[in-house]
């Protein structure tokens, strides 16, 4: 049961910072209110890293940016490595 509730967790997280970065690229391209960084990066904190990376690729968003190319990245090991020491625990 704890499983299942983590990876739904995840599963969640990881769709909401997709739709997020693809959300404040769409919002770019019009020229409206955007999404802050700082909130798109707490988003990957958070548990949603691979999703804001997969958006950033599909969608070629904050591609050029360094601290999402460099921290982005390192959130996605940082959660990988989480996974694996919360499921050899369970």
């Amino acid at each position: 049961m704890e499983k299942t509730i983590i990876l739904l967790y995840y599963v969640v997280m990881n769709t909401f910072s997709f739709g997020l970065c693809a959300t404040d690229k769409t919002k770019a391209v019009k020229g409206s209110f955007r999404i802050p960084e700082k909130v798109l990066l707490l988003t990957g904190l958070l548990g949603g890293a691979l999703g804001l990376y997969l958006a950033m690729l599909t969608t070629r968003h904050k591609t050029k940016k360094a601290k999402f190319r460099i921290l982005v990245p390192l959130l996605i090991l940082l959660h990988a490595y989480l996974l694996l020491k919360i499921f050899s625990l369970l």
